[in-house]
């Protein structure tokens, strides 16, 4: 396994490995299409998450809608299919001034942390989009997996536990993706081995800069909180989950042809 060193605090945090089911079900040709056009709606919702964050506790509203604009060119092309390759190159970078809304440490360290992510994840968007291009794949803007929901749906509703919860849950995506990216890539061919291999180097710190702005914002240490969403985490990962995608639980035909097997014997 590439980069071991690398992935020890990934697989620390998460409760559970990838299923080799769901490996087994990943590398086949027939599903690299949708795990390519998935891949690419993933990293523009990374995005989107990260500028909620920094909209909703951090800057100001000429700086907020600043940040919408430099995520719509994205948001047209997955939603609309408005856009090419050139449209989203010009945006890549972002100039604008940002604001905060008040003097505050945290609301910087907010900014820089989600900013550097939003740029990285719009970059890897733009990186999927090439290869997806390339090998003649046509997009499918496809729906939303469970796995996202799941997490959000037990995030608490009153503040500052809600920025948290949803602090602890970006920590969660982000290393499952790292963890994903490991698993897969030995089994893709050079260009895309290459590329997942990248993509691990670069997004490895991502959940770790989540979990310190979660305990940055707590009253409290985020210890509990964190294993009551690692739960639910490893729970979608390894229960049955009739929809595949990158993020997507055990195969759920797996179980259907346990269950034929068994009335046949």
């Amino acid at each position: 396994m590439q980069h071991t060193e690398l992935l020890e605090p990934i697989k620390s945090f998460l409760l559970c490995e990838t299923p080799d089911e769901w490996v087994a079900e990943a590398k086949k040709a027939e599903n690299l299409p949708v795990l390519l056009s998935d891949h690419l709606i993933c990293e523009l919702k990374a995005a989107q998450t990260a500028m909620w964050l920094i909209r909703k506790y951090a800057v100001d509203k000429d700086s907020a809608n600043n940040l919408l604009a430099w995520l719509e060119p994205y948001e047209k092309f997955v939603y609309r299919k408005e856009g090419d390759l050139d449209t989203l190159a010009k945006n890549l970078k972002f100039s604008k001034s940002i604001v905060p809304k008040a003097e505050s440490k945290l609301r910087q360290d907010l900014i820089d942390k989600m900013v550097s992510l939003i740029k990285e994840e719009l970059h890897h968007f733009y990186q999927v989009l090439e290869i997806i291009q390339s090998r003649g794949i046509p997009y499918e803007n496809i729906t939303a997996g469970r796995y996202a929901k799941g997490l959000m749906s037990n995030v608490r509703t009153h503040e500052p536990e809600t920025f948290v919860d949803k602090l602890i849950c970006g920590a969660y995506i982000e290393a499952r993706s790292c963890e994903r990216f490991s698993r897969l890539a030995p089994y893709l061919d050079g260009e895309l081995n290459k590329f997942y291999v990248s993509l691990l180097r670069s997004e490895a710190r991502h959940y770790q800069d989540y979990l310190t702005l979660a305990q940055s914002i707590s009253h409290k240490d985020i210890t509990e909180r964190v294993i009551f969403f690692g739960k639910i985490e490893a729970d979608l990962i390894k229960s049955p989950d009739p929809d595949f995608k990158f993020h997507s639980g055990m195969p759920i035909y797996l179980g259907v042809l346990d269950s034929e097997t068994t009335k046949t014997d």
